[in-house]
């Protein structure tokens, strides 16, 4: 839960780097979040268009500014500019390309972007405990 609370806090954030750990469990909280504001719509019988509820849609609008921070800084961890963000836009295979660029591991060391983020202390690990 950390890791999500961290990239709400930096939901503005759109330089440096995002290590896999930070993106995933962001993008895992989201998924648990929207099924269970879904559900919570589907009870209440709150529906928009369709089958959306308005719970669910509107915390993905209010989610979606630091997803796509988070996205930019996970595309810099790898060395790669949020350029490629574009290929969201080829249906199904660019989907595949960006998700295997979100699974691959950033570069070792300082890039163009910014220092490695495995060399600082990660947010949910307390420093001083022994």
């Amino acid at each position: 839960m950390n890791w999500y609370l961290e990239v709400l806090r930096n939901y503005i954030g759109f330089h440096g780097r995002a290590r896999r750990a930070e993106y995933w469990m962001f993008i895992i909280v989201n998924i648990i979040f929207t099924y269970v504001l879904g559900t919570i719509d589907r009870i209440i019988g709150w529906k928009l268009v369709g089958d959306s509820g308005v719970l669910a849609s509107l915390y993905g609008v209010l989610i979606f500014l630091p997803w796509w921070a988070v996205q930019f800084r996970r595309l810099h961890d790898t060395d790669r500019s949020a350029w490629w963000l574009l290929l969201i836009l080829i249906p199904f295979i660019g989907w595949l390309i960006i998700i295997l660029f979100n699974c691959q591991r950033g570069t070792q060391g300082e890039n163009r972007y910014g220092p490695d983020p495995l060399e600082e202390p990660a947010p949910h690990r307390n420093i001083n405990a022994r």
